[in-house]
């Protein structure tokens, strides 16, 4: 890869990777650093990366970071981790796109990731399972428990009220 089709990559799909990465985390800051490391990662192994298929390499390498970055700050306690959700109440409806985020929220990392790339992003089982490393057939599973799990939070009552 040269420098030309390095900065096509990163004009073509930054935004993508940042879009991603956020959804999953839910901080502008860790996921911009997330998205330059992956960039500083695709700089260093340019030489090794085919440019037809650097878009799966760019989002492979996003989520692969992304994880770290979770594995490591489970290991760490701090006052940013406390859920305000728990201190206090809130009765109203506020909105369907806030109670899907909170639905979202509560799936485990892999299922969260998958429905995010497959249902925000577009991306096929395929393509799926090359950048989370699990197989077409538990990428699948994984979707559809997800949105087993997403279609009965929503219907339920009390996620509405």
């Amino acid at each position: 890869m040269n420098i030309e089709e390095y900065n096509t990559t990163v004009d073509l799909y930054s935004d993508g990777v940042y879009r991603f990465i956020l959804k999953n985390i839910k901080n502008e800051e860790k996921a911009k650093d997330i998205v330059q490391d992956t960039y500083e990662k695709l700089w260093i192994n340019a030489g090794n990366v085919n440019f037809q298929k650097v878009k799966s390499y760019v989002f492979t390498t996003a989520y692969h970071t992304m994880i770290d970055l979770i594995r490591k700050e489970k290991r760490m306690t701090d006052f940013e981790n406390v859920r305000e959700e728990r201190y206090s109440h809130s009765k109203q409806y506020s909105d369907l796109g806030e109670i899907l985020n909170h639905g979202l929220n509560n799936l485990n990392e892999i299922q969260r990731s998958v429905i995010l790339l497959r249902d925000y992003e577009g991306y096929s089982y395929k393509e799926i399972g090359e950048i989370t490393g699990l197989s077409e057939p538990q990428v699948k599973v994984y979707i559809f428990r997800a949105r087993v799990y997403l279609k009965e939070f929503i219907g339920s009552m009390d996620a509405v009220i």
